[in-house]
This record gives structure tokens, C-alpha cells and sequence, in this order.
């Protein structure tokens, strides 16, 4: 969703049977542990004679006047029944007679999610406020910085409070949402003092779901007290590897069980910390070779291939509970030819098919694969129609509520799908409003508490995809080549806590998304591995990450301090998935 352009503004192998089916029983303990409660115990409707209930009958064999009848178990409040993705019942009643009680003006608010520009939070406000919005979204020119160049956290809390009050000024009960994109790594929007993760690929090649999921809740404990509620993540996308130019080291792994646990671990430790996932971008965005910032990608699969690989992590999340689901600008012709998913009927229909009641999110309506083919607002009313519940980033809020409050006036748009997606996204919201009042909140955590849990993901990833997997690999010194001036300032600082000396020994070439082809002795890939494919350098390391943690790991594998248990999460040219050091 966030325009590569921003990103500088910045946190055993998977083809053996045997860990999948362990991690898929993992994820099944844990669904068990979500925020939904237990179903009330149901007494059986007949109960076999016992001796002692044949010795108190009377003779004709009815039962004895005296014998007292079994007591009646309470019956279960229906206001506590779960619906399946977090909510219970009295949170969907609640918000069902508050929506009924609005305007359409106010209901075609409650489904926008906008972005705005530049750091007048006050005209955002009044905005949100005019139009009846549901919150909004803090993108990278949104973010305040102090002197030093980092993200002012006080700064930071006061804006989103004020966002969160504007979004509240209609008397709705309910809190505003107030989401970011903080995936990790370069895609994170907001950068130190807080914990900027390394990439979520790193999950993958660590093939740990309790350092993903704790991962996950220490990302989501920095962000709560800032006033986010809604992180959009974890990217479930399956990578085809190379053919991806646009997920990479995004998504988790290329292995669809894999990438469906390890997405649930992580959407699980973000509820537990208190803001709510979006788990993107379905119908799939890692096996299409389009980026949909740019252009409308087509997806050439069929169903059966869609289901038996992009869709596989969206139903294990959907069948744990998650409370979002992001589709993608992604033209699926086996569905609608020439229709961005996030647009298309029978697109939503695919995916509520899978069992997913939750809120359907669309994808940044000001992408290029949306906005070059729906001019002015017309996109708005366009997905409401098609079946999404919010609508993220509308190039114009303003002409987008007209649009939509125009197309129900028309009959193009029918009121009660109107009203269906105002209420699910307000029974989301009472629901996480509820229980953030609840006693005793998580505490939240101080900005930058979870880099040493990040570096701990980093030396768990890090790969040696060929090499050496034992004994220093590089002897004492080392020279450098490649990578950004942080990334050569960060590997210095790594490589002196390390014991290993700069300018001369082998040369080490650190490679980004877009890098040239590595030469030299030691090629390093700092993001998805791709570009050690064509990489002539004997010895090829897989890092995933650009954190002062990521390079440590690094420092130590090639000192002979560490050893780099990371395994290859999708297959790199002739290096097939699960290639690693035993």
C-alpha cells in the first residue's frame, strides 16, 4: 500500500512435511487461545437410567413424586456469542442500533478511511469531522520528527489523540480507527526511537512462530500508547520469488502452509497487544509480476491453483479469527477479467465463501491500478457495491462521500449494503473499544523496547546459502563494498563489536531489491534473497534485513562468532527452498 518513495523514511526448511504439520497444530493451540470465548458447556438432552435412579421409582415405574428433578443449566447469554472474528453479539447489537440511527451522510463517513497530506492535523480534523469519517491512516509527511531527525512520540500521541476526538465528534460509541502501515523493515512508516522490525521474511527463514507472534505484540504494545489501534499486517502473500517485484521480502515465505501459520502468529500477537491486524492483500499480490501502485496487475491463475496457493494463508487466518482481510488491486479474469479485486463482486463473494464474516478492506484507492481506471470518486460507491466494508485511502474523501451518497440517492448503490458495511465496521470497532476499557489493559511498551527482540529474529534468519557453514568466513578483516551509507555505517558498528576489522580481507557486497549482480568474495542480499541468483560471488548470505540487529547477526556469522540457522523461505534460481545450513 505505501508508495516505495517513502520507504527511505524509515522493523528447519519449509518443504519438510514434518515442520508444517507441526507448525499447522501449533496455530490450531492458538487459535484456541483467541480473544473469542468458549462456547457455554451443553448438557445432554437424555440421560440413561443409573441404579439409583431405578431403586427410587414407584412400582408402575414412573418416576417417585419425591425425587427431585435434575437442575436446568443456566442458559447461555446470547449477547456473549461469539461471531467468529472477534466480536460477540451484544457488540454487533450495539452497533446495529447506532447505524440505524444515522444518516446516510453519516454512513458513508463511517466507511472511509482517508490519508492527508502534510502535518496540519487541524484541517484533517475538521475534515473528519464535516464528513462523518471513520478515522484516518498516517502516512510518512504525517509523522512529526524532533531536531535529531527522529520520530517525536509525544508529537506523535497528541496527533492521533486529535484524530481519534474528530472522529468521535458525532457522538458515535465507539472509538476512531487510526491505522498505520508498520510491517517492518523499509516498510514501516514510522522509524526510531521506536522498534523498526526486521522484514517479515525473516519470520520465514526462522520458521519460529513464538518469535513471530511475541514479535508481533511488542511491535503492537510501541504503537497502542501512541494512539494506533489498526496496524496493516501481516502480509500473508505467497512470493513466487523473483517473478515478484513488488512483495519480496514482504511476504513470509513461498511455501502457503508456512506463510498461513506464520501469518496467524502474528495477527494473533498484534490483537494481543491491542491493535487490530489487516491481513493483506487476498486474492494474492506475490505471484503477479505488476506492481499495483503503478498498474492493474492480472493474475493468470485458476481458482484450483489460487486455492491451492494464494489463498491457503487467508483461510487459515479467516478460520482463526481475524477481524480483516485487505484485498489487492489485482485483476483476477478466472473471477471478473479487467476488475482490481478490491472492485469485484465475485471477488468478495470468494472470499466470504471462505468463511470470513470480518471487515473487508480494500487496498489504498489512490493506487495507480485503481485511480487510472476510476476518475473522481467513482471507485467509492464501485467497491461498496462489490462487497468491501471500508474504503482505505480515497484519492479525494470529499468526492468519495458524494460519490457515495449520491450513487444511494440514484439506486446504484443499495442502502442496506450501505448500512451492512457501516455496521461491520462499527461492530469491529465496539468490539476493540470494549475491550480496551476492559480493567487492567497491557501495558504499553517504550519506544524501542523490541530491538533486541528483533535482532534475536535476525540471527535466527540469517542464511548461508553457500559457503562455508562452520568456522569464520571471513579471517580477521574484511573489505566492503555495496549497500546505502546507513547500511555501511551499521555494518562497521557490527563488525567492530565483532572483532573484525575493516579494509582489507575478503570483500563483502552488500546488495538491495535493485542492486547489481554481486561480485567479490562474500555476497550479501540485505532484503529478499532474489538478487543472489546471478551472484558470482562463492559465498552467498541471505540477511532479510537492514537493522543494526540484522547486520550484528551478519558480523558474527562472518566472524565465526555465530552460526546462521536461517533456511531459504522461497526458492532462489537454482537454490530451491530450504537451503541453508543444517
Amino acid at each position: 500500500m505505501v508508495p516505495m518513495a517513502l520507504f527511505p523514511r524509515t522493523c528447519d526448511s519449509f518443504h519438510q512435511t514434518t515442520l508444517i504439520l507441526a507448525a499447522a497444530a501449533t496455530v490450531a493451540a492458538m487459535a484456541g487461545c483467541s480473544a473469542v470465548p468458549a462456547a457455554a458447556p451443553v448438557s445432554s438432552g437424555s440421560v440413561s437410567a443409573s441404579p439409583a435412579a431405578s431403586a427410587t421409582a414407584s412400582p408402575t415405574g414412573s418416576p417417585s413424586p419425591t425425587t427431585a428433578p435434575p437442575p436446568a443449566s443456566p442458559a447461555p447469554d446470547p449477547g456473549l456469542r461469539s461471531l467468529g472474528w472477534g466480536p460477540e453479539q451484544r457488540d454487533q447489537d450495539t452497533a446495529a442500533a447506532a447505524v440505524a440511527a444515522m444518516s446516510v451522510e453519516q454512513k458513508a463517513g463511517q466507511v472511509l478511511m482517508p490519508f492527508y497530506t502534510g502535518t496540519n492535523v487541524e484541517a484533517h480534523a475538521a475534515t473528519i469531522e464535516r464528513l462523518h469519517l471513520s478515522g484516518s491512516i498516517i502516512m510518512g509527511d504525517n509523522v512529526p520528527l524532533d531536531a535529531n531527525g527522529k520520530v517525536d512520540p509525544v508529537a506523535m500521541t497528541a496527533i492521533n489523540t486529535r484524530l481519534a476526538q474528530a472522529a468521535r465528534a458525532d457522538g458515535r460509541p465507539w472509538p476512531g480507527l487510526i491505522g498505520v502501515d508498520q510491517e517492518g523493515a523499509v516498510f514501516s512508516l514510522l522509524f526510531s526511537p521506536l522498534t523498526v522490525c526486521t522484514t517479515p521474511m525473516s519470520y520465514g527463514s526462522a520458521s519460529n512462530l513464538a518469535l513471530a507472534k511475541e514479535a508481533a505484540n511488542g511491535l503492537a504494545a510501541e504503537l497502542a500508547p501512541l494512539g494506533f489501534n489498526v496496524d496493516f499486517a501481516p502480509d500473508t502473500d505467497v512470493t513466487v520469488g523473483p517473478a515478484d517485484p513488488t512483495i519480496g521480502a514482504r511476504s513470509m515465505s513461498g511455501n502457503p502452509d508456512a506463510a498461513g501459520v506464520l501469518g496467524v502468529a502474528f495477527f494473533e500477537g498484534m490483537l494481543a497487544g491491542g491493535v487490530l491486524p489487516a491481513v493483506k492483500h487476498f486474492p494474492g499480490h506475490g505471484s503477479v509480476a505488476v506492481d499495483s501502485h503503478h498498474d492493474l496487475p492480472v493474475q493468470p491463475a485458476g481458482l484450483d491453483e489460487l486455492k491451492a496457493r494464494d489463498w491457503k494463508p487467508f483461510q487459515a487466518a479467516i478460520t482463526a479469527g481475524a477481524p480483516m482481510v485487505m484485498t489487492g488491486h489485482i485483476a483476477v479474469p478466472a473471477l471478473e477479467p479487467g476488475v482490481p479485486a478490491s472492485l469485484s463482486g465475485p471477488t468478495y463473494a470468494a472470499l466470504r465463501g471462505l468463511g470470513f464474516n470480518g471487515v473487508a478492506i480494500t487496498d489504498a484507492l489512490n493506487m495507480g491500478a485503481v485511480k487510472k481506471h476510476y476518475p473522481g470518486g467513482s471507485a467509492a460507491p464501485a467497491a461498496l457495491s462489490a462487497g468491501a466494508d471500508l474504503l482505505l485511502m480515497p484519492a479525494d474523501a470529499g468526492l468519495a462521500h458524494a460519490a457515495i451518497v449520491q450513487a444511494v440517492a440514484a439506486g446504484a448503490l443499495p442502502a442496506e449494503r450501505l448500512t451492512e458495511a457501516a455496521q461491520r465496521v462499527a461492530t469491529m470497532l465496539t468490539w476493540r473499544g470494549r475491550v480496551a476499557a476492559q480493567p487492567a489493559p497491557p501495558a504499553g511498551a517504550a519506544p524501542g523496547s523490541g530491538n533486541a527482540l528483533s535482532a534475536s529474529v535476525s540471527a535466527a534468519a540469517v542464511t548461508v546459502v553457500s559457503g562455508a557453514c562452520s568456522g569464520p568466513l571471513a579471517p580477521g578483516s574484511v573489505q566492503l563494498a555495496g549497500g546505502s551509507p546507513q547500511d555501511r555505517a551499521r555494518f562497521a558498528a557490527a563488525a567492530a563489536k565483532a572483532g573484525l576489522a575493516t579494509g582489507s580481507g575478503p570483500l563483502v557486497t552488500l546488495i538491495g531489491y535493485n542492486g547489481p549482480p554481486a561480485d567479490g568474495d562474500i555476497a550479501v542480499a540485505l532484503d529478499a534473497p532474489w538478487p543472489l541468483r546471478a551472484s558470482t560471488a562463492p559465498t552467498k548470505i541471505a540477511l532479510y534485513g537492514r537493522t543494526q540487529g540484522a547486520f550484528d547477526a551478519l558480523a558474527n556469522v562472518l566472524a565465526g562468532k555465530a552460526a546462521a540457522p536461517g533456511k531459504l523461505p522461497a526458492a532462489v534460481g537454482t537454490f530451491p527452498a530450504g537451503t541453508g545450513c543444517p
